[in-house]
């Protein structure tokens, strides 16, 4: 017969309208019309109708329902997971801090279950590991449950041990683990107790032989508390041969000996089973790295369409068809993709409209964007990932703007063939499974480069508003363009000045006065606005689109509405967001200017004039198309890797190789037509992925935890969204122009707060803000020391801060290398980390919620 052997938390016992001095809850058999219930697996209790058991007194009563002395008691049980000893570092912690102040009674003679643990609570008192009130802790030991009526005595909190058969459920009788929370303890006491013999303790613990006391503070750090240290003794007293050894001990050396052997016992790691999986070409999942790989030409690309093409078909039905339709989750979606694309698009084409002149503005910007987004969402292996010109992408085409100033080049041409040596690098690259190095990059390497691509979308948003604030708050605006007026008037003005001596009003406005040379003088209010209002509004409308937003992306944790509606209000909290706002600055203020973007009249595609660049021309790009190649190739890698984390459960598999080709070929195109480059982008893709999520929400420790339980992954919804961005081109300048470049500040702040969801980095260094009672289960806290998880998260922030001070620098020729050191994280992770912190707890912390 299989059994499996699992822990029994019982917070609460089984209900009786009786009471035994022993102290453990009987169940009275209950007579009616002469006829006896049957008690069924009850058969072995000790307990019958006579007025003692065992020589101890029982008082009985019988009550009528409705009449007084009848009770309610709820009863809850629960299972635990036994701990583990092999990976849980707070187990070895327990035992040791229990054998540095062990409090141990060996051949306890107290028959009772009171009598046993006012025993050890003395015992742990006189032995000074803790002053405690006896009695108050004897109070918070059990439940006596309705008052004076009906006295139920019953334990509070206990573990057991139970084996679970084709039959039903065994306790284990010899032993008892008792939990309690006391408000006035300090510090965590543990106390064990051997009995002389067994002693009989009701139903569940007919042979009680050992005894368990902890005693824990109310508020303690989550693996502190009474359940994780009774986890850990109890763990170790479910084997029998362990508590038959116990039985032999004859003094508390000998007893504390067994304890370390069946510690060191259950530390000993097993060999698991190695299950030969179907092969797979994700990186993250192969074999250690070999050289021989690399020069497999095209067997990555062989091998992604082969295992995706079966699955194709599926892209374009799943949620469509059949039972399991999500039409109102595509739609909701879909509107939010269109949304969260295209400000972005018209905020990088305005940055490239200003760097570049005017020869890739917001029209190309869009256009561009639905030409490859269209082309991505068709082909991709990875349909859920989003295509987007980027802010590092706009930075360097600035860069190569420049450096075609400084040597009088042609742009476009030039453009072009940055652009074409790039697409042959990342084609190369497919080719050559150079995608298999992506085995090397951590989730702790992934997650510095997403929080620095959050903080990037930031540091956008606020240069932004600081440069709106020069010029509007801190300089003059002058209320005519008419420089021939304005020259005039301000002639007048300084003739005035010379004339007259002293303080002057000149017209009016303010005097002006001369200093030695110089001579100052207010300008008259005909000729200057107050534009102040200006910023303050850009301020407010900024801030209010990211409030707003994340206001409604939160509903659905909130209890307002039903369901249905707090998810449709989240799903479209970013488009509900942005078009408030832009009524409120463009309609509400109309007479307040907003800064907007420019739009251009003329030619969307130009062929580039290669003709005009010379051999040496030509050369002197490769270089700038493989730094570019570079940074497209970690890009693009890392965003299908953060896409497809273990949380989201996606099920259909990636295709680094394809993907990494396909935006090769995207690019050719981009360069050819003069329109801006695109690559997978983050966090577009991760919230992609979870638009698309059906979640549930569950409370662990007194945490809530949101749980992805399936992704529908289609290929619908960014298609509709790359061809409805296409069409936007027809709405400009208006309406889009009414979208105020405040709110596109604003949506990225948006988009950067909600990336932050499921990063494991935020996460701990948010534990460096939070008291311990407050720390979260989470597998790390459990499985590493807790000085190693905040010495880590130390390290990662360092690498933050080398990644903001490079990404961020003013000087553009030095971001050019940024990928360079992007690369360097990589040696960082793999060398240099685990000779400070133990490889195993890297390799931890490393891995997703368990």
């Amino acid at each position: 017969m299989d059994s499996k052997k699992v822990l029994h938390f019982v917070p609460s016992d089984v209900p009786a309208t009786g009471r035994s001095k022993n102290g453990y809850v009987f169940q009275e058999m209950e007579l009616r019309d002469g006829e006896e219930e049957d008690c069924g697996q009850c058969k072995d209790s000790p307990v019958t109708h006579k007025d003692h058991i065992y020589g101890t007194q029982i008082q009985t009563s019988f009550s009528d329902p409705d009449g007084l002395g009848y009770g309610l008691l709820n009863t809850t049980r629960k299972y635990v997971k036994p701990m583990n000893f092999q990976e849980e570092v707070r187990a070895h912690r327990d035992l040791d801090g229990f054998l540095a102040q062990a409090s141990i009674l060996l051949d306890e003679k107290a028959s009772t279950l009171d009598e046993v643990l006012k025993r050890m609570l003395t015992h742990v008192v006189e032995d000074g590991h803790g002053s405690c009130d006896v009695d108050e802790v004897m109070d918070s030991l059990f439940t006596d449950a309705g008052g004076k009526e009906v006295n139920v005595h019953l334990l509070s909190e206990t573990i057991q041990g139970v084996t679970a058969t084709s039959t039903g459920i065994r306790y284990q009788q010899s032993w008892l683990c008792i939990l309690s929370n006391v408000k006035s303890l300090q510090r965590r006491h543990v106390c064990i107790a051997r009995l002389e013999r067994p002693q009989n303790w009701g139903v569940n613990c007919c042979e009680a032989r050992y005894v368990i006391l902890i005693l824990a503070p109310h508020r303690t750090k989550s693996t502190k508390t009474a359940i994780e240290l009774g986890r850990t003794f109890a763990t170790m007293f479910s084997n029998i041969s362990f508590r038959q050894k116990l039985l032999e001990a004859k003094t508390q050396d000998e007893f504390k000996q067994e304890l370390v052997y069946q510690r060191q016992q259950l530390s000993i790691v097993t060999e698991k089973a190695v299950i030969e999986e179907v092969e797979d070409t994700d990186p993250r999942r192969s074999k250690l790295l070999n050289c021989r790989d690399f020069f497999k030409v095209g067997k990555g690309v062989y091998d992604d369409l082969r295992r995706r093409l079966p699955l194709y078909p599926s892209d374009f039905t799943d949620g469509i068809t059949g039972k399991d339709r999500s039409l109102l989750k595509y739609t909701t979606t879909a509107i939010f993709l269109y949304i969260a694309i295209l400000l972005p698009a018209i905020a990088f084409g305005s940055l490239n409209d200003e760097s570049t002149r005017g020869e890739i503005d917001v029209q190309k910007t869009i256009v561009g964007q639905s030409i490859g987004g269209v082309i991505y969402a068709l082909f991709a292996g990875s349909p859920l990932v989003i295509p987007l010109t980027t802010a590092p992408l706009a930075i360097f085409i600035s860069v190569i703007r420049g450096i075609c100033d400084d040597y009088d080049l042609d742009f476009a041409a030039f453009y072009a063939c940055i652009g074409l040596w790039n697409s042959l690098f990342l084609i190369l690259g497919g080719l050559f499974n150079v995608s298999l190095l992506m085995k090397l990059f951590k989730r702790s390497t992934e997650e510095v480069i997403a929080l620095f691509i959050s903080i990037a979308f930031v540091g956008d948003a606020v240069k932004g508003t600081v440069k709106i604030f020069h010029h509007f708050y801190h300089t003059p605006t002058l209320a005519t363009t008419n420089s021939t007026l304005v020259l005039h008037q301000i002639k007048e003005i300084l003739e005035q000045a010379r004339n007259e001596t002293g303080p002057v009003l000149g017209n009016g406005t303010g005097p002006v006065t001369e200093h030695a040379e110089h001579l100052s003088a207010f300008l008259p209010d005909s000729l200057v606005l107050c534009t102040r209002e200006r910023p303050i509004l850009c301020l407010l409308l900024m801030l209010g689109t990211l409030w707003l937003g994340y206001a409604l992306y939160v509903i659905k944790r909130s209890p307002y509405l039903n369901a249905k509606i707090r998810e449709v209000v989240s799903d479209c909290a970013l488009p509900i967001s942005v078009v408030i706002c832009s009524f409120i600055g463009s309609y509400l203020f109309l007479d307040i200017q907003l800064p907007v973007f420019n739009v251009h009249n003329g030619p969307v595609f130009n062929f580039a004039p290669f003709d005009k660049l010379t051999g040496m021309n030509t050369l002197s790009a490769v270089g700038l198309g493989f730094l570019l190649a570079l940074l497209i190739f970690i890009d693009q890698n890392i965003v299908i890797s953060l896409t497809h984390v273990p949380e989201h459960k996606l099920l259909k598999g990636t295709a680094f190789h394809w993907d990494l080709m396909l935006t090769g070929f995207i690019n050719i195109l981009m360069s050819c037509l003069g329109l801006p480059w695109m690559h997978a982008a983050f966090p577009h893709s991760s919230l992609h992925a979870r638009q698309l999520a059906k979640v549930e929400q569950h409370v662990e420790n007194g945490h809530l935890y949101t749980t992805i339980v399936s992704v529908k992954e289609t290929r619908l919804t960014s298609l509709v969204a790359n061809i409805l961005i296409g069409l936007s081109v027809f709405m400009l300048p208006v309406p889009l122009q009414w979208i105020p470049k405040p709110v596109l500040y604003g949506l990225f702040l948006y988009i950067a707060a909600t990336s932050l969801d499921g990063n494991q980095m935020v996460d701990r260094m948010a534990l460096l803000l939070k008291e311990q009672t407050s720390y979260p289960p989470t597998h790390y806290i459990r499985r590493v020391p807790q000085r190693k998880v905040h010495f880590f998260t130390g390290l990662q922030m360092i690498q933050l801060i080398i990644l903001c001070a490079f990404g961020m620098y003013p000087l553009p020729y030095m971001k050019m290398v940024f990928p360079l050191l992007m690369i360097l994280l990589v040696p960082l992770r793999t060398n240099l980390l685990p000779r400070v912190i133990d490889a195993k707890y890297l390799d931890i912390m490393d891995a997703q919620h368990m």
